[in-house]
Order: structure tokens, then C-alpha cells, then sequence
């Protein structure tokens, strides 16, 4: 998002995907198996990254400031150690990487968290990035999360040692995003979201943003959608004026749903949650494809059927009494169905309705309603 603001603004972004760290592995520890990716992955990997960021910045314009993506693999592919050591080695002292926080918050840590040579000289790889972008890129600013600052002033300090002091270059970090309760966003936290709608179906997608909280709403809209200040601060006053509308986080929901993925996938989501929490038909159901089917029932009961009784013909009575455990008994089955009580596929059913492979969503599914409010999935197999 901030590089989006600034190619709005005129300026170039340019993407730098880590490929060269790829090719070490990850040397952070939390893994127990090194994650050694050859090259064929890595540029699989860069294309699918380019693919997302793309709905945020302008790759294909032929203006001076359209976005490009780099690879550090390829600069750093022939460069060898001894190369390193002489060229960007000696214009960096160890004191002054040792100064840094990142490496003293490592090194106070216990002895299991020590620091290994990687970690260590990895401030080095990320300023010889911006060293590089520098000379062959015009790059003069470096983005990226607070956590980044030091390995970033690394790349100011020896772009300024190497090239001579009167090339600048700079810093711009922002804080990393947290959620009220303190977590942050992050690919090994729970309930968070991915770009990838294979992922994170947009109905997942649309539901996150819908369901956060008052304060990260507000937090959010200004941070992940590109509506003027104005058009933020009266959404925020007709928020507070009546909070049950929920009138922040359906915005901020519906703009970050288009913007990562599409309208027709806001629409698609939004159509998806009035199965649950609205009027529906049939043909609702049927639109929706297997994953969001799925994604909009999670937590609901399931309950077992053989296609073979299905294929059969099962009277409703006993599909929702015998073959599943939806009513503890017939009597109770017959009673509420007779008071309009039961849907099948969100189609009030009466006691002369049999449950066929007619009634099947995607192929195995039959969604039964109790009441107004009791789901269960019936999964045919």
C-alpha cells in the first residue's frame, strides 16, 4: 500500500523478491527443515508474487514510473565470497553491525537463540542490495516494516562508504500492522489472511475484514484502501453514531475485497453470506463453487449419508431421524415439518418431500435447516 501511494505520486516502484536468500535457506531457525528452493522454483515463486502485487501497483504502463520486479538471485548468482568479502566486506565495520539492535536483541537472548554467521551478515547481503539498486536502478529509498530499519541504514551507510558521502540514500520504515488484541499480521499467525484466493476464498477474504473490530476498522480503512481523508472521517462519524450497522468494516471490506480480488468476487461473497445470515434460494447454493460451499458452513454439523439410500430415494421423515441423527426421533422430525419448521437446500419441505440425488450440491452435499437458525451439512457418500 505505501508503494501504491507513491507511484500514485509519480515515483517508480521497484519490487525486490529475495531470491539469492531463498537459495540459502531460511536462516531464522523456526524451521526444522532448510528450505533449499532451486531456481526454477524461485522464478515460479516471483511470477506468483508479481501476479499479486500487480492488483496493487501498475507493472504495464509505459509512463517512466510503471513498477518492476527484481530478483537479488541475480546479482548475486556469480558473485563469490571472496568477491564479497573484498568489495562490500571491508567498508563495513563489525562494530558497527554489532551495534545494531536486531544483533543485540539476538545476542542477549539464551544461548539456543544465539546468532548464527548467516543472520549475522545478512544486514550485509540486504545493503549490497541497495547498494546495487542504487547504481543500476537510480533507487534512493528503501521501504519496508520497523523490523527492517537496521538492515536498511546498513544499505545507506554503504552506499555512502563505497560510492563517497556526498550519495544519499534513505530509510522509510512504518510500524508492522497488529490487530486490537496485540497479535500481528503475519503467514505464521493464526486467523490471518492470504492474497492467494486459493488461500483464502473471497468469501474468507470478505468475512475477515467484515468481523474485525471497532477500533481496528477504523485503524484499517485508513491503512488498506485508498478512499480520501473526508470520505474516511465521515464513515468513521456514521459509525460511531450507530456501531451495530457496522458501517466501517462493511466498507473497508468491500474495498479491499475489489482491490485484491475483484467486484464480481465482492458480489460472489457478499451473495454467499446471505445463505447464512440472510434470504437465499436454491440457485444461491448452486452458484457457489465447492471451496466457498464449504468456506460459509465451516463449523456447521455434519452428518453422514450413503449415496446408495440417496440414489435410492430416502423419505424426509427418516433422512433427517434414521439415516442422519438431525432429530433424536421421528415423532419430532414429522412434528416440525409439519410446521413449515424444515428446509432442504434453503426450500421449505413437507412430509411428502424424498431426498434424491435431485437434491445434491456439488455433486455430495444436502444442506438441511431446522428452524431459523439450526444448519447441518449432510455429506453423501
Amino acid at each position: 500500500m505505501m508503494l501504491r501511494h507513491l507511484q500514485h505520486c509519480g515515483h517508480k516502484p521497484i519490487i525486490l523478491v529475495g531470491g539469492a536468500t531463498g537459495m540459502i535457506g531460511d536462516p531464522s531457525g523456526k524451521s526444522q527443515e532448510r528450505n533449499l528452493l532451486n531456481e526454477e522454483t524461485l522464478r515460479h515463486n516471483q511470477e506468483c508474487i508479481k501476479a499479486q502485487v500487480a492488483k496493487f501497483l501498475d507493472f504495464d504502463s509505459k509512463e517512466p514510473n510503471a513498477a518492476e520486479m527484481v530478483n537479488n538471485y541475480d546479482w548475486m548468482k556469480d558473485f563469490t565470497f571472496l568477491d564479497f568479502a573484498r568489495e562490500v566486506g571491508k567498508h563495513i565495520t563489525v562494530n558497527y553491525m554489532m551495534a545494531k539492535d536486531s544483533v543485540q536483541q539476538r545476542l542477549n537472548g539464551t544461548a539456543r537463540d544465539g546468532l548464527s554467521f548467516t543472520e549475522f551478515t545478512y544486514q550485509l547481503l540486504q545493503g549490497y542490495d541497495f547498494l546495487w539498486l542504487y547504481q543500476h536502478k537510480n533507487c534512493k529509498l528503501q521501504l519496508g516494516g520497523n523490523d527492517q530499519w537496521g538492515n536498511i541504514t546498513t544499505g545507506t551507510e554503504l552506499i555512502r562508504r563505497t560510492l563517497g558521502f556526498e550519495n544519499e540514500a534513505f530509510a522509510l520504515t512504518c510500524p508492522l500492522i497488529t490487530k486490537a488484541d496485540g497479535k500481528k499480521f503475519g503467514k505464521t499467525e493464526s486467523g490471518n489472511v492470504w492474497l492467494d484466493p486459493k488461500r483464502t476464498s473471497p468469501y474468507k477474504f470478505y468475512q475477515f475484514w467484515l468481523n474485525v473490530s471497532d477500533d481496528d476498522a477504523e485503524k484499517y480503512i485508513k491503512i488498506f484502501t485508498s478512499l480520501d481523508k473526508e470520505t474516511i472521517d465521515a464513515l468513521i462519524e456514521e459509525h460511531k453514531k450507530d456501531p451495530g450497522m457496522r458501517v466501517l468494516q462493511k466498507r473497508l471490506a468491500q474495498e479491499v475485497t475489489v482491490l485484491v480480488h475483484s467486484q464480481e468476487a465482492l458480489d460472489a461473497a457478499i451473495e454467499a453470506s446471505n445463505i447464512l445470515f440472510g434470504k437465499s434460494t436454491k440457485e444461491g447454493l448452486e452458484k457457489l463453487d465447492e471451496q466457498t460451499f464449504l468456506d460459509v458452513f465451516d463449523g456447521v454439523p455434519q452428518e453422514h449419508v450413503s449415496r446408495t439410500d440417496v440414489e435410492a430415494g430416502i423419505p424426509i421423515v427418516d433422512f433427517m431421524a434414521v439415516n442422519t441423527q438431525i432429530f433424536p426421533s421421528k415423532g419430532e422430525a414429522r412434528k416440525m415439518t409439519q410446521a413449515n419448521g424444515v428446509s432442504v437446500n434453503k426450500e421449505k419441505v413437507t412430509l411428502d418431500k424424498v431426498v434424491t440425488t435431485d437434491d445434491l450440491v456439488d455433486g455430495k452435499y444436502i444442506l438441511v435447516q431446522k428452524g431459523k437458525k439450526n444448519y447441518y451439512l449432510v455429506v453423501v457418500e
